[in-house]
């Protein structure tokens, strides 16, 4: 009997202190990128290729408390880039050889609306991601907090990333 596969469906939302192109640029600059989108582990690797048709591939290896060794895999294919507006990807991650979960995101990025005429340039990017988990740990409750709350470490990375 194959495993039960669940969906989900999630939004999550950040302001950046940066213009859309400049957000937009943690995706098409290759040293951007790398300093955001990391791999857990050790061993890491990294291919990014962003344009429509290109994708990233990273690759660690993941040592558990117990000294288990976990090969961590995430895949990801570009279906649409309207830049500095938005980016449509598609990504499966692969531990242990079992594939995970699959999902189709979009990404969107819009100017903040100012506080006051001299607040600097912002950016409200929103994140909305449906998923389908096709490998559960476990019981599969903790899945899906697993994942929002990777997003929001991806988000603290992309901050850090654009202070420079």
């Amino acid at each position: 009997m194959p495993t039960p596969t669940t969906h989900d469906l999630f939004t999550l939302t950040r302001r950046f202190e940066a213009s859309p192109e400049a957000v937009w640029q943690l995706w098409a600059d290759d040293q951007l990128w790398r300093r955001w989108s990391r791999m857990p582990g050790s061993g890491a690797s990294y291919e990014h290729d962003f344009r429509v048709g290109g994708g990233d591939l990273s690759r660690s290896v993941f040592t558990q408390p117990d000294g288990r060794t976990e090969h961590l895999e995430n895949r990801a294919t570009y279906f649409h880039l309207e830049p500095p507006h938005r980016l449509v990807f598609a990504y499966e991650s692969v531990v242990a050889e079992l594939p995970r979960w699959a999902s189709l995101v979009t990404v969107t990025l819009a100017p903040a609306e100012a506080q006051d005429a001299d607040a600097p340039a912002a950016t409200d990017l929103t994140w909305t991601e449906q998923v389908t988990f096709i490998t559960p740990t476990g019981d599969g409750s903790h899945d899906l907090p697993h994942l929002r709350g990777a997003v929001q470490l991806r988000f603290n990375a992309m901050g850090l990333a654009l202070a420079g």
